[in-house]
């Protein structure tokens, strides 16, 4: 093809501030830059979706029946082949070159269009996958701006009701697409209706929206793709997801956009009655993402498979995933259906892990899966289309953040009251700086893991646990300070030996890693349990969670006032003796979650126990956890003897 002649095919699908500047470029023989290499490989996508539409019967039985079309099938083709070669280079580039000089030649071989489809389709999946292309929205289109959009923009050619009847289709040649047509609009996916939106068709009036953003033009990519959908199809549709089926077809938005729906599932099938439900009603992919237990099965059936073929360390590792990245993210929400199943599920889970740890037969691990995935499937039927109403909403919210506080304020607040009853308000800044950082560090922790990178669950395990044993031994260390001066003679001491002078360095920056350590890992999960109770309210509860919040918020600073109020009357032995034991009890505390969650993390062994579980005072089941808390509190009592004995 000429110069002019590529012109003439991107000037339809480039801005017109480009277009301009091509089209002088063009004339006067000056060298420009190419439009980017996305947009190209974008156009091409855009080109071989047209191809595999347009091309159904403009050639039947060996010859051309429309001569205009087939022409443009040919040029769409033969640029494919020349955009594809100018594209960067990547280790599929020759076979997809290849394919497309393949496409190009079947089409002046005159080939059936069930044939050209087919390679159109290989071919574009191709282009997409090899140079990573964006071929889905961020996030479900809100559809409710929809109609909206389509009267303003797409109604005056397509008419209101989209059957291409609109005021001004009158003379268009070609007409305008009636967007009801079920045998044409089935062979065109989401992502190409997308592009065709984007970047306009060549030769109609079909111009490119580029004014419009990319949310509004996958709103509307949505909207026309669910116009044709008949409300008793949806409405099958609904029902069939809710039961769980079209999950495996449909897991994410790119897995609905980027296929047509004749590629997707037949006419009339139960797939496309679910895909046509989706189309309509996007979100409803966003709450099935957010309840990932489906991967959880997956990795739990890997963990059989690997632990049969003797990968004793994959089977682990598999299971610890199936564990962290799935069941872990809805364990809030599901807490707040059915707490008993959440509990039997942990349990069953450490049991497993326990199990492949120590080498059982294959065949146990095998049942003990079973019996896994049988509770799962328990915990989705309580948790799939669920919605919290704004009462539990808002009491699920305040709980979460009372319980996952409660262990920051009490330490906090004691330290705080340390400080005032001993007159020493120059520890203050250091401690209030501390907690003031961990909830700044929480809010950019927050950030980052929803818009920039995905946590782990092993990382995120990994961090509470580190975090947790840390906070345990500067607990150890103040209240060890704090009982060695219980009695009036080793105060009276203390005293003269700090007069006129600050607490000392190391003692005022431990107090601020405690206050910094003990509000972050608290943080680091609630940022996770609010992100599943924000979705599983739905936007009717949100108002609920946000005054949970606050009430939570307003009790936990009562709670602290409290303890800083009545604390300070008590006379210097008793403040210490008490203080000393609280910090005492939080370090035991902090360890047997420390551990468990390094051991949810994979770094330590799990070995079950006939224990009592109680997390929200750190006991746990396994005989690691014990042993080292068991450890803690003999450190604790020594202590306490030592000193008993200098007293003495």
């Amino acid at each position: 093809m000429t110069s002019t002649g590529t012109f003439l095919f991107l000037s339809n699908s480039l801005p017109w501030w480009l277009t301009l500047v091509l089209l002088a470029a063009n004339l006067h023989g000056v060298a420009m830059a190419e439009p980017a290499d996305d947009e190209k490989a974008q156009t091409i996508v855009h080109m071989l979706d047209y191809v595999g539409v347009d091309y159904l019967g403009v050639v039947q039985d060996g010859k051309v029946v429309n001569a205009e079309e087939y022409a443009e099938q040919r040029e769409f083709a033969a640029q494919a082949v020349v955009l594809l070669g100018q594209l960067p280079a990547v280790p599929e580039q020759p076979r997809l070159l290849q394919q497309a000089r393949g496409l190009l030649a079947r089409i002046e071989d005159k080939t059936p269009d069930s044939e050209i489809s087919a390679l159109t389709r290989r071919l574009r999946m191709g282009v997409i996958q090899s140079w990573k292309l964006s071929v889905s929205p961020q996030q479900p289109p809100d559809l409710r701006q929809a109609g909206r959009l389509f009267a303003q923009y797409c109604a005056a050619c397509h008419g209101t009701q989209g059957r291409g009847d609109g005021p001004s289709a009158k003379g268009m040649e070609p007409p305008p697409s009636d967007l009801h047509d079920e045998a044409r609009m089935s062979k065109h996916s989401l992502h190409g209706v997308y592009n065709t939106i984007t970047l306009g068709v060549r030769g109609t009036t079909m111009r490119a929206f580029t004014e419009l953003s990319e949310a509004d033009r996958w709103t509307l990519a949505f909207f026309v793709g669910g116009l044709r959908a008949d409300s008793e199809v949806v409405a099958k549709g609904e029902a069939l997801w809710r039961r769980g089926e079209g999950k495996t077809a449909f897991g994410s938005l790119r897995a609905l956009v980027t296929e047509a729906p004749s590629e997707q599932a037949p006419a009339g099938s139960s797939i496309d009655a679910v895909r046509a439900y989706l189309t309509q009603q996007p979100h409803a992919l966003q709450v099935f993402a957010q309840r990932p237990l489906d991967f959880s099965r997956t990795k739990l059936d890997e963990t059989v498979q690997a632990y049969a073929k003797g990968d004793r360390d994959g089977a682990q590792r598999l299971v610890i995933m199936a564990y962290l990245d799935g069941f872990e993210p809805i364990e809030s929400a599901l807490n707040n259906v059915d707490a008993p199943l959440r509990l039997e599920i942990e349990r069953e889970m450490t049991m497993l892990r326990a199990a492949i740890s120590e080498g059982r037969p294959s065949d146990a691990v095998t049942a003990q899966v079973a019996k896994v995935k049988a509770l799962l499937d328990r915990a989705d039927a309580s948790l799939f289309g669920s919605v919290l109403s704004p009462n539990a909403a808002f009491v699920s919210s305040m709980l979460i953040l009372l319980r996952e506080g409660l262990e920051a304020i009490l330490v906090v607040s004691a330290i705080v009251a340390f400080t005032v009853k001993t007159g020493r308000r120059d520890a203050a800044p250091y401690i209030h700086a501390g907690w003031i950082g961990a909830v700044a560090l929480g809010g950019i922790t927050w950030i980052i893991a929803r818009y920039a990178l995905s946590i782990s669950g092993a990382n995120r395990e990994l961090t509470e646990g580190i975090t947790a044993l840390l906070a345990a031994a500067m607990l150890l260390y103040v209240g060890w300070w704090l009982h060695n001066r219980l009695n009036a003679q080793a105060w009276n001491r203390f005293i003269r030996e700090q007069i006129n002078a600050a607490l000392g360095k190391r003692t005022l920056w431990t107090m601020a890693a405690i206050s910094f350590l003990v509000v972050y890992r608290e943080l680091f999960e609630v940022i996770l349990f609010y992100e599943t109770l924000w979705s599983q309210a739905g936007a009717a509860g949100h108002g609920a969670v946000l005054w949970g919040i606050v009430t939570a918020a307003l009790l936990l600073v009562l709670i602290g006032g409290m303890i800083l109020r009545y604390s300070v009357r008590l006379p210097i032995g008793p403040f210490f003796a008490a203080a000393s034991s609280l910090l005492a009890l939080m370090a035991v505390v902090f360890v047997g979650n420390g551990v468990a969650a390094l051991q949810e993390a994979g770094v330590l062994g799990t070995t079950t126990v006939r224990f009592f579980s109680l997390p929200m005072l750190g006991i746990h089941p396994t005989a690691q956890s014990l042993m080292l808390q068991a450890l803690t509190l003999a450190l604790i009592a020594g202590g306490f003897w030592s000193s008993r004995a200098k007293a003495a």
